[in-house]
């Protein structure tokens, strides 16, 4: 029997779409599952695909490696964790110098980099894959962010650059660095994407709540912001769920409990970003919006407790005029989605100058080279725009525009002051402002949105109350300050 060209471990849904992936794209695959009923799943799916003489599946994991060709290629899909060190040490009972393990899971990246010591002392390489799409981008083609042992990417690039989504500049993947780079990136994605999910809610929010628009109404607001500069998979999707009806011909949204899982990524962002010293209020607060979401119970004895008091649930404001309204919303969730994903790229930028990484921001050649024996991850800002364009969850029409940014400045501080960018936010500046004064005066929360609009004034502020703050720290703990004078430093305490 011909040996696989690649295997993957873990057949939940990801992993088993991913497996079909690889089998369409005309790659051999062997696969392997902890418990065979999801490896026997995966075989027939692929049997009444028309994709059985591509897909072969393995009881045994011994059998598994056995049935691959060398170096043999093993990507993970299984729980990050004890599951993924479960999983390699089992491989590596079998597997041989040169081989490559790839974790393709949402993993901590230090995790990565700690078995990549690991397996490298066995002689073994090993790879940590960020892939977003979810579950149709693992079947049809999703942006794959692969970091790691940079002589293992030549081995699975043929494959990768076929299975990604395809964009007219090319596929959605590329090498992002050594270490945990590519799980890192992952996770900074993921915090992205969960201020674009929250600021799309808030945007609904207000549309619905104050504007009195229907989920009918809003489906088709979506779905026209779908074609012009908030063009994304995000939008295009919340279009559809805005008009998907239940049953019983009502909309289906608005019997869905409020309240939204997280598994992770966006907390581990928002850490980083504290760490780093970055700030990510727009992140941050999405991260907050879902914690406050968990509070349902607590949410519904308020509502009563202050409606009590006078404090009515907010409603559809008076004198509102419906197409200003969308106008302005739109204006705002465009600016507050450029805050957001600023935000995102200086968390990058900052981790890749933290570990010494080499941080590439311009161009599309994604640029890496060692730097005697440091790690550095050559981080490509702009190469990242790009392959998530296509296959990803933040996958969006802007993505260009940011791509064009770090090219004509590979040392842009921020996408705030790129010329176009900054362009569009002062031309809307105006309506971000209405919304957010219309949700605070009507108690409608935008955290989101109030986040992004207060980190653009403090960004494009010269001169801020942060000299008290200072003198406090001082006053009560001898900080010192420095003067904006040339004078030595001095202290207020007395």
């Amino acid at each position: 029997m011909a040996l696989s060209q690649i295997g993957l471990v873990g057949l939940a849904v990801m992993g088993q779409n991913l497996s079909l992936n690889i089998a369409e794209k005309g790659f051999p695959i062997s696969v392997f599952n902890r418990s065979y009923e999801k490896t026997e799943a995966a075989v027939a799916r692929a049997q009444k695909e028309g994709l059985s003489d591509k897909l072969r599946g393995y009881k045994d994991v011994k059998d598994f490696v056995e049935s691959l060709e060398k170096p043999r290629r093993v990507i993970l899909l299984v729980q990050a964790g004890a599951p993924v060190d479960a999983t390699v040490d089992n491989l590596c009972k079998y597997m041989e110098p040169g081989d490559i393990i790839i974790d393709g899971g949402n993993e901590w990246y230090e995790n990565t980099e700690r078995r990549k010591a690991k397996v490298e002392a066995l002689g073994l390489r090993y790879m940590g894959m960020g892939v977003s799409g979810g579950e149709e981008g693992a079947r049809r083609g999703p942006s794959m962010m692969p970091g790691g042992t940079a002589e293992a990417y030549k081995y699975i690039e043929p494959i990768v650059t076929k299975v990604a989504a395809q964009v007219d500049d090319g596929p959605c993947v590329m090498y992002i660095g050594d270490g945990g780079a590519g799980n890192y990136v992952k996770m900074v994605h993921n915090g992205i994407e969960y201020g674009d999910m929250q600021l799309i809610s808030e945007a609904y929010d207000v549309l619905h709540v104050l504007g009195g628009l229907s989920n009918d109404e809003i489906a088709a607001v979506f779905a026209e912001w779908n074609q012009g500069e908030l063009q994304s998979f995000l939008i295009e999707i919340s279009a559809i769920i805005a008009a998907k009806k239940d049953e019983d011909g009502s909309s289906l949204v608005d019997k869905i409990v409020d309240k939204t899982g997280a598994k992770g990524t966006g907390k581990w962002t928002v850490q980083q970003a504290a760490e780093l010293s970055v700030a990510a209020p727009t992140i941050t607060a999405s991260l907050d919006g879902r914690y406050m979401s968990a509070l349902k119970d607590q949410r519904v004895s308020a509502s009563k407790v202050f409606g009590d008091l006078g404090l009515k649930a907010p409603a559809a404001a008076a004198g509102v005029d419906k197409k200003q309204l969308i106008a302005d919303v739109r204006a705002a969730l465009y600016c507050s989605k450029i805050c957001s994903y600023a935000q995102g790229m200086n968390i990058i930028k900052a981790k890749s100058e933290e570990k010494e990484w080499g941080v590439d921001l311009g161009g599309l050649a994604r640029i890496w080279k060692a730097k005697s024996e440091k790690k550095e991850w050559g981080v490509d800002l702009g190469g990242l725009a790009r392959i998530w364009k296509g296959g990803c969850i933040i996958r969006a029409g802007f993505l260009d525009r940011i791509k064009q940014a770090y090219q004509r400045d590979s040392n842009l501080p921020s996408l705030l002051v790129d010329p176009p960018f900054a362009k569009d936010l002062a031309e809307r500046d105006a309506a971000w402002r209405r919304v957010v004064a219309l949700a605070v005066t009507n108690g409608v929360p935008a955290p989101g949105m109030m986040a992004s609009l207060s980190y653009f004034d403090t960004y494009r502020r010269e001169r801020l109350p942060a000299n008290l703050v200072q003198a406090q720290r001082d006053r009560f703990g001898s900080r010192t300050y420095q003067r904006t004078t040339a004078h030595c430093l001095r202290n207020c305490a007395p």
